[in-house]
C-alpha cells in the first residue's frame, strides 16, 4: 500500500495554495505552478484512484451500448433501447438526494468499494440468461443511484489525497478528462466489441471492470475515518441526514450559487447534443457523420481542460470561470444558420471547450463548504449536474417535436447565456470579501472558511 501523500486525518483541503505550501503536504506552490498535472501523479495514491475510475468509467460506458443494444433486441423498441440511456440520469436525483449522507457517514474507501462492489452484482445480474427487460432497466437504476454517492466519495477522498487546493483543482481536472475520454473510448470499444460477441459477454466485461475498480481502491489507498464526526445516536437515521444535510448546503446562499453555477451551463450545453442524431440525419451524412458529431464535443473538452490545466497558473484558470461559463453555450446560435458538417463540428467543439470554467468552480465550491459536508456537497452537486443536464434533453427532445431545430438550438444559448449570466451575477455578489449585507446568507446557513479569492479577481 503507498505511504500517505495527504493527511490522514479527516477534513477539508486547503483553500488556498499557499496553505497548501505551508503545511508541506504535496508539491509545493511553485512545483504544481511548474508541473501542472504531473504534480498530481507524483502522489502514488492519485494513480491508483486514476485506474480505478479509468476502469469504472470504461465500464458504465460500455454498460450503457450493450444493455442498449440488448433491450433492443429483445423488444425491437426504439423506445425501450433509449429509455436505458435516460435511466443513466435520472435516477441519479435519488441516489443524490437520499443517500448522499453516505459519502461522509462511513469511511471513504469503505464506500468507494462498496458502490463498485454494487455496481458489478447490477451488471452481473444483467447478464443472467432470461432476464426480463424490466429487471434489466431496474438494475440500470441502480447502477445510476449508485454513481453520485460513488462520485461525491472519490471527489472529497481527493481532498484527503492531494490535501492542497491547487492539486485538488488539477486532481478533479484530470478525473473530467477521464470522463470525456471514456465516452470517446468507451463508445468506439463497445461498437467493435458488440461487432463480434454478444451484449451479455460485452456486459460480463463490465463486471470485471468494476471490479477491477474496487481492487485497485482497496489496495491503492489508505483507510481514512469517515468525515462525520457523530457517532451512534447523534447521527440520526441516513435518510433524515442525507436530506438535513442537503437542505444546509441549499440554506447556504453562496453554496446554492455555485451549485447552480455547475448545474446551469452543462444543462443548457447538453441541448444541441441531444438533438445531433435529429440534425445529422437532416444532413444526410450517414454513420460516420453522425459518430464525428457525437466525438465533437468531448475532444473539445478534453483538449480544453488538458491545455488550461497544463499551461496556465492558478490565478488564470480563476479568471477564465466566468467568461468560459458563458461561452460553453454561445456556439449553439450558430446552428441558426443550419451549418454543413464540418461547421457543426467546429461549433461542438468550441462548445466543448467551455468545460475549463470548472477550474475555478471546484477552487470556490470546497472552500465554501464544511469539512463535514464535503463528500455530500459533491454528491449533490453531480447528482444536481446529471439531473437537470437528463431534464434538459428530454425538454429539448419535447421542443424539437413542435419547432425546427434551427430554433430549439439556437434558443438553448439565448435561455442559456441569460441564466449563466444571473447566477454568475449571484455568485460574485456571495464572494468572500463582500459585506455581510451584499452576501445576504439565510438564516441557518452553513459556512466554511473564506473563499480562496476576492470578487475582484475573478
Amino acid at each position: 500500500m503507498p505511504s500517505p501523500s495527504g493527511p490522514a486525518p479527516s477534513g477539508r483541503p486547503c483553500a488556498c495554495p499557499e496553505e497548501g505550501a505551508a503545511t508541506g503536504v504535496g508539491p509545493s506552490v511553485g512545483e504544481v505552478r511548474a508541473d501542472g498535472y504531473r504534480a498530481v501523479f507524483a502522489v502514488p495514491e492519485f494513480r491508483f484512484v486514476f485506474a480505478a475510475h479509468l476502469l469504472s468509467s470504461l465500464g458504465v460506458v460500455v454498460c450503457e451500448i450493450a444493455l442498449s443494444v440488448l433491450v433492443f433486441r429483445l423488444t425491437a423498441s426504439p423506445l425501450m433501447s433509449a429509455l436505458t440511456f435516460a435511466l443513466g440520469l435520472l435516477p441519479y436525483v435519488l441516489g443524490g438526494t437520499l443517500l448522499s449522507a453516505v459519502a461522509d457517514r462511513y469511511p471513504a474507501r469503505r464506500v468507494l468499494v462498496v458502490c463498485d462492489v454494487l455496481c458489478a452484482l447490477a451488471a452481473a445480474g444483467m447478464v443472467l440468461p432470461g432476464t426480463p427487460v424490466a429487471a434489466l432497466l431496474v438494475l440500470r437504476c441502480v447502477i445510476a443511484a449508485i454513481a453520485p454517492v460513488f462520485a461525491g466519495a472519490r471527489a472529497a477522498t481527493l481532498g484527503e489525497i492531494l490535501g492542497g487546493g491547487e492539486l485538488f483543482v488539477l486532481g478533479r481536472s484530470v478525473i473530467r478528462i477521464v470522463n470525456q475520454s471514456a465516452q470517446l473510448a468507451g463508445f468506439g470499444a463497445g461498437g467493435l466489441l458488440l461487432a463480434v460477441v454478444s451484449p451479455a459477454v460485452v456486459l460480463a466485461l463490465t463486471v470485471g471492470a468494476f471490479l477491477g475498480s474496487a481492487l485497485l481502491l482497496r489496495l491503492g489507498t489508505l483507510a481514512r475515518p469517515a468525515r462525520d464526526g457523530a457517532r451512534g445516536e447523534g447521527r440520526g437515521a441516513l435518510l433524515g441526514a442525507s436530506l438535513g444535510g442537503v437542505r444546509r448546503l441549499l440554506a447556504d446562499r453562496r453554496v446554492r450559487a455555485l451549485l447552480l453555477l455547475t448545474w446551469l451551463p452543462p444543462a443548457f450545453v447538453s441541448v444541441p447534443e441531444a438533438l445531433l442524431i435529429p440534425y445529422a440525419g437532416g444532413l444526410g451524412v450517414g454513420p460516420a457523420g453522425m459518430g464525428l458529431l457525437m466525438c465533437s464535443m468531448p475532444v473539445g473538452a478534453v483538449v480544453a481542460e488538458s491545455l488550461v490545466g497544463s499551461f496556465l497558473g492558478p490565478r488564470a484558470r480563476t479568471r477564465l470561470t466566468f467568461p468560459m461559463g458563458v461561452f460553453a453555450v454561445l456556439p449553439s446560435l450558430g446552428f441558426a444558420a443550419q451549418p454543413s458538417l464540418g461547421w457543426a463540428v467546429l461549433l461542438l467543439v468550441l462548445t466543448g471547450t467551455g468545460i475549463s470554467y470548472n477550474f475555478g468552480v471546484d477552487r470556490w465550491f470546497v472552500a465554501a463548504v464544511p469539512g463535514e459536508l464535503l463528500g455530500q456537497a459533491m454528491t449533490v452537486m453531480q447528482a444536481g449536474r446529471m439531473t437537470v443536464m437528463g431534464s434538459a434533453m428530454g425538454l429539448a427532445g419535447a421542443a424539437a417535436e413542435y419547432a425546427p431545430l434551427r430554433v430549439v438550438m439556437p434558443a438553448a444559448g439565448v435561455v442559456g447565456a441569460v441564466c449563466a449570466l444571473a447566477v454568475i451575477r449571484e455568485v460574485r455578489r456571495t464572494a468572500p470579501g463582500r459585506p455581510a449585507g451584499a452576501a445576504g446568507a439565510g438564516a441557518g446557513a452553513v459556512r466554511g472558511p473564506a473563499g480562496p479569492l476576492p470578487d475582484t479577481e475573478n
